[in-house]
């Protein structure tokens, strides 16, 4: 406990690292930083020793002997481990301290000649104003050697050329050791490459071999810690990374969790080349067990409330190369709350949370004005921040009482002062808004509660399980959930950098930026040591994952009846059973078919056309079936009696060229064509038919919205149409579709653009270049906030309606000719002939359905969901039930 001191030295230290000068083994204090660290038994090396940027090589066998030739002459047998920059020895006894000695500081290092010792094996360490260290070492030509050149490096007058000079000894130790094939976990497995590489941990890299088999990954470290080999099983790994370390596209983590936030291996490779070449063999592996996610397939998961709040964000994180294991590149959490001084936290109340629509630095108006002064006279490159919000420092600021290890080496083995150690998040937030420097936010709201560790002053805390839970709460609200976009927007999406980022108030130094500067083109060892130094240790944005406005959340308005597998987190209005509404009974009953949508049967099928069925409707009873061919044949089919009653043929009344260009109104009752409709100079690929009003397109690249006013009503036998609007289009209009509301209508080209029109006033909202060949179909989603279409190269795309953005594509092995969806779910009718449904979120098929022997071309589905008919290549319609 604090106020305890070292039986040694008389060095106050904590409990847990006991950090203190070796004053009490060299009589002579000076600036050698020679650290021991005693712990009892828990005391053990690690990495953690090194300073930044510093490579363990390899240790021997040794005796430390102090006051060599004096009555009180001590031997204390241990390890010496050569570093790159300085060589330590580790007592096997754990009372004894560990030793570390800066190469800088040596004087020299030296055998002595046989005659002048006892032992030939023995090695003088002179360092500067201090008496000598003499270690007794096994196979002392090698230890030697190894570390005369690591001497010679640190004491070269610049960075860059001892940077450089140990890089090219690191080089030349991988280059004469390889994978060890006798640690492959099965004698069977077939080797796909080796290459050299460092494992990443926070502060620390260790080079070695990485080797990859058909059934394992490997990492064997250099110098055999903290075990001789790391492996991965392959069929375990879940997600995998591609990272730039240190701004270079070097780094590559592996995931054996969903979820989770801290990778199962982070490894950093000395050229692109070998890290793609990896990330191929995995996700060759992979691709058949695991979908990799993207941005937008994980924005459509968070705005339909599939995941969290927490959990949409740590998704981010992953994919703009934050994390855990990289602390310049730390996961980065918003503040939520901003009221710390109630006695009562009410999460109802909009004024007890942080605005998400601004930067740390521009919440406080008079800071704000007063760095904006600043800014404007600054000259280029200008930045409103002159520090980050995420650093190294930062971090371990939160986490210094979880992780003290990582602050001691960051800081020398020096604990910061208490004043400035975290010991309360509502102080820490009251600098954040008007500290003149300090602009960070949060980092994992689940490392900010414990308290591992005394340091000094402390703030107490009555129950830190309970804030922990309140902060949780709060990220989960409804406010947070509404306004989580505009937070996004600043630090992953279009408000980080540009134009967007100064009217935001969100520049900072152009070094944080990816893209900023690139080190390659730099070729002064020094300069380019300094900018990564700076760049490292400054902090970094994270990588522009949205380059338009991030979508809202969805807070839906009925109860969700998804199961559990979707891990459902969304704000519910309860409503109980007594207050239930024909609506309510509606929405459900849609979704319990949906989610029973894989138990699709096949009632019936009839082959009642003589070639491609093209189209599909039925009457507003369900009685008849209306079915059109590529054989110019409209035909009602009578569920009930299972018999064609109705067959009618075009191509005898005009050309089919001409046919193609009209649209014609068939009377039912009189079993006659009725109207005729010239509306086309090409082709009419679509029509929709709605109160009255009439939407066709053409080949002739229009979409036309007619209004129609029936022949009982002007006393004539024929219907009168008048154009209302012309939706003009850049190349020919393949499929056409309504929103449940009838205000938006959704159209798709033979080119594969997509564009959304407002109907009311005939005007475009947004186009999208979506697919590369035909759009097949498209559709609303029942509360038209996203948009699906299918198309002939393939691949599934999600357009959020609100901002028209892409959010989501999904491939499959053939196009999919027609589809219906609810939102989360697929049906679609595939090239092939099956039915296939889709899990979106998941971007994979999670039921195949047997049906028809050619391509399914079309298809309907009532307004229950629970029935279903499709046609086909096959000249077949086939009825299909769920089965509940």
């Amino acid at each position: 406990p604090l106020g305890e001191f070292c039986d040694m030295c008389n060095a106050e230290f904590c409990r847990n690292w006991r950090a203190c000068r070796i004053s009490c083994l060299l009589p002579q204090k000076c600036d050698a930083e020679m650290l021991a660290i005693t712990g009892g038994k828990e005391r053990e090396f690690s990495l953690l020793l090194l300073n930044l940027e510093e490579y363990y090589f390899e240790q021997h066998m040794a005796n430390h002997i102090i006051n060599k030739d004096c009555r009180d002459e001590r031997k204390i047998r241990g390890s010496l481990k050569i570093c790159s920059k300085s060589i330590i020895f580790e007592p096997d006894e754990k009372i004894q301290p560990i030793i570390k000695i800066p190469l800088r500081d040596c004087i020299s290092i030296e055998a002595p000649e046989d005659n002048e010792a006892n032992n030939p094996f023995t090695w003088y360490v002179n360092l500067r104003c201090l008496d000598t260290s003499i270690f007794v070492v096994n196979k002392l030509n090698t230890c030697i050697s190894s570390t005369l050149s690591l001497y010679r490096a640190s004491h070269l007058d610049k960075l860059g050329d001892q940077a450089a000079m140990i890089t090219a000894i690191l080089q030349s130790r991988l280059a004469r050791t390889s994978f060890d094939k006798n640690r492959f976990q099965n004698v069977s497995e077939t080797l796909h490459m080796e290459c050299e590489a460092e494992m990443v941990t926070p502060l620390v890299t260790n080079p070695g071999h990485v080797c990859i088999t058909d059934a394992n990954l490997y990492f064997q470290p250099l110098n055999g810690y903290p075990k001789p080999v790391v492996h991965i099983m392959m069929h375990n790994v879940r997600r995998i990374y591609k990272r730039r370390h240190g701004l270079m596209p070097l780094g590559l983590e592996v995931f054996c969790t969903e979820n989770d936030l801290c990778s199962d291996i982070y490894l950093k490779f000395y050229n692109s080349q070998d890290r793609d070449e990896l990330y191929f063999y995995i996700a060759t592996y992979l691709e058949n067990h695991i979908t990799e996610q993207t941005a937008e397939s994980y924005m459509l998961q968070w705005q339909r409330g599939h995941i969290s709040n927490y959990q949409y964000l740590l998704h981010l994180n992953n994919l703009a190369d934050r994390s855990c294991n990289d602390l310049s590149q730390y996961p980065v959490f918003p503040w939520i709350i901003a009221d710390y001084s109630s006695s009562e936290l009410d999460l109802t109340k909009p004024e007890t949370f942080r605005d998400l629509s601004k930067p740390v630095g521009a919440l406080n108006k008079e800071r704000l004005e007063r760095l904006l002064t600043r800014y404007r006279e600054m000259p280029e490159p200008k930045f409103m921040y002159g520090s980050h919000y995420s650093s190294p420092g930062y971090v371990l600021f939160y986490l210094v009482r979880v992780a003290p290890e990582y602050m001691l080496c960051l800081q020398n083995g020096k604990f910061d002062h208490a004043d400035r150690t975290f010991n309360s998040i509502a102080e820490t937030w009251k600098n954040c808004l008007d500290g003149a420097t300090d602009f960070k936010e949060l980092v994992n709201y689940a490392s900010l509660t414990s308290e591992k560790l005394e340091l000094g002053k402390e703030v107490s805390s009555s129950n830190p399980d309970d804030f922990l839970q309140k902060s949780q709460n709060a990220l989960e609200s409804q406010y947070v959930s509404e306004h989580l976009h505009e937070w996004i927007d600043l630090i992953f999406g279009y408000k980080q950098k540009g134009r967007e980022a100064i009217a935001a108030h969100n520049v900072f130094h152009p070094l944080t930026y990816e893209g900023g500067v690139d080190l390659n083109s730099i070729m002064d060892p020094n300069e380019k040591v300094a900018l990564l130094t700076q760049i490292l240790e400054f902090g970094q944005t994270p990588k522009q994952l949205f380059t338009t406005p991030h979508p809202r959340r969805i807070i839906p308005k009925f109860k969700s009846l998804r199961t559990s597998s979707h891990n459902v987190s969304i704000d519910e209005s309860p409503v109980s059973p007594s207050e239930e509404s024909f609506e309510d009974l509606t929405e459900e009953s849609i979704t319990l078919a949906w989610n029973n949508i894989a138990k699709l049967k096949l009632d019936e099928q009839h082959k009642i056309h003589k070639e491609e069925i093209t189209g599909i409707a039925v009457s507003c009873n369900g009685s008849s079936v209306f079915t059109t061919s590529q054989d110019s044949t409209l035909k009602m089919f009578s569920k009930e009696s299972k018999m064609l009653q109705r067959s009618v043929s075009f191509s005898n009344m005009v050309s089919e060229r001409c046919s193609l260009s009209a649209v014609y109104f068939y009377s039912v009752a009189f079993g006659r064509r009725q109207d005729t409709l010239m509306g086309h100079d090409d082709a009419v690929s679509k029509i929709c038919w709605h109160d009255n009003r009439l939407y066709s397109a053409s080949w002739d690249s229009t979409v036309k919205v007619w209004h129609c006013v029936p022949a009982e009503v002007l006393g004539t036998k024929r219907h009168q149409f008048e154009l209302l609007a012309e939706l003009e289009h850049d190349v020919s209009v393949n499929t056409i579709n309504l929103n449940a509301a009838n205000a938006m209508l959704v159209s798709g080209t033979k080119e594969g653009t997509i564009s959304i029109w407002d109907v009311t006033t005939a005007t475009m909202l947004h186009q999208l270049s979506c697919h590369s060949g035909t759009v097949y179909a498209a559709a609303f989603s029942p509360d038209s906030r996203h948009l699906l279409s299918t198309g002939e190269d393939g691949c599934f795309k999600v357009i959020d309606v609100q901002t028209g953005m892409l959010i989501s594509s999904m491939a499959s092995e053939q196009p999919q000719r027609c589809f219906k969806w609810d939102g989360h779910s697929v049906l679609s009718g595939s090239q092939s002939g099956e039915l296939l449904v889709w899990d979106l979120f998941a971007g994979k098929v999670i039921e195949r359905i047997k049906g028809h022997t050619g391509a399914v071309t079309c298809m309907w589905m009532n307004e229950q969901c629970s029935s279903i008919i499709t046609g086909g290549e096959d000249k077949q319609i086939m009825f299909w039930k769920l089965q509940y």
